[in-house]
C-alpha cells in the first residue's frame, strides 16, 4: 500500500457507502464513518491521442473544481468538486481527445453520460489494468494491457435488481467500518437501472468485499458486485482510480 495514503473523513463517507445499491441487505444496521483510501497513480506524459484499446487514461482534477462542458468551447453543464464528497480525488475516465479538450465519462445518470473538460485542468495517467464482469457467469476478470491476469468468482445482482451493463470506471476506494462490506469498497460510475434510491443515496453501484461468503458465485445482491474479502483486498492494493470496468 506504499502508493496510497489514508485520510479520515466524516459523515460524507458514510453517505458514500450507502449510495452503493445492493452492497448489503437493507436491514444492515447504520454504519460508522468510513475512511477513504486515496489512490495515487504514477504520472506519465500526457497522451496526444486516445489510449490504445488495451489500455485507458484517467484524468484527475488539479483544482478545487472542474468545469464540464457540453462540447469543446461550448457551455458549462456542471461544475464538479475536488476532492469528492467522500474525500477521494476527483478522477474520471477519458473517452476521447480533441485538441486541448478531453471527453470524459461522468458519474451521473443516465449511465454512459459524458462531457468535455479542458486538458490543462487535469493530470492524465495511463492505466494498465482493466476489469470485466459477467453477470451470467458471476465472475470478475482482471486484465493488464488487454491480457487476462486472473479471474475471480463474484456475486452480482438478482433478477429483480440486476447489475447494470455497460462501460464504467472506479471512482473511489473506501475502507468501510460497517459490517457487510468487507475491508474495501470501490465506488463505480454505474447506477442501478431499477433502484432510483437505496439507503438514502442515488443507487450507485459498488465493487466490494462481503461477510456473506456463501453469496459469492450467486446472483444475490441489489446490483453491486461482491468479491471475497481476500480478493477485494488484492485489487485494492493494485488498481488506481479511473480503472475501467466492463459489465456484461
Amino acid at each position: 500500500m506504499s502508493t496510497r495514503t489514508t485520510a479520515c473523513v466524516g459523515a460524507s463517507a458514510l453517505l458514500t457507502i450507502f449510495l452503493l445499491a445492493g452492497c448489503t441487505p437493507a436491514a444492515t444496521p447504520d454504519a460508522a464513518p468510513s475512511t477513504t483510501v486515496e489512490v495515487q497513480p504514477t504520472p506519465t506524459a500526457t497522451p496526444t491521442a486516445s489510449a490504445p484499446a488495451a489500455t485507458a487514461t484517467s484524468a484527475t482534477a488539479t483544482g478545487a473544481t472542474l468545469e464540464v462542458y457540453a462540447e469543446p468551447g461550448g457551455s458549462v453543464t456542471t461544475t464538479l468538486q475536488n476532492p469528492q464528497e467522500s474525500g477521494a480525488p476527483l478522477t474520471l475516465l477519458v473517452a476521447a481527445t480533441q485538441g486541448d479538450w478531453l471527453q470524459v465519462h461522468l458519474v451521473q445518470r443516465p449511465n454512459g453520460s459524458t462531457g468535455w473538460v479542458k486538458a490543462d485542468a487535469v493530470q492524465q495517467h495511463r492505466l494498465e489494468y482493466s476489469l470485466e464482469a459477467s453477470t451470467e457467469a458471476n465472475t470478475l476478470t482482471l486484465l493488464k494491457n488487454g491480457q487476462v491476469v486472473k479471474s475471480f468468482s463474484a456475486a452480482t445482482g438478482t433478477g429483480g435488481t440486476p447489475t447494470p451493463h455497460g462501460e464504467f470506471f472506479i471512482t473511489e476506494l473506501l475502507e468501510p467500518t460497517n459490517e457487510g462490506y468487507g475491508p474495501f469498497a470501490f465506488g463505480l460510475s454505474a447506477f442501478s437501472d431499477v433502484l432510483s434510491s437505496f439507503g438514502g443515496g442515488p443507487g450507485q453501484i459498488g465493487l466490494h468485499g462481503t461477510d456473506d461468503v456463501e453469496s459469492i458465485g450467486q446472483s444475490a445482491s441489489h446490483g453491486c458486485i461482491r468479491l471475497s474479502n481476500a480478493d477485494i483486498t488484492e485489487l485494492a492494493n493494485l488498481l488506481p482510480l479511473g480503472t475501467p470496468i466492463t459489465i456484461s
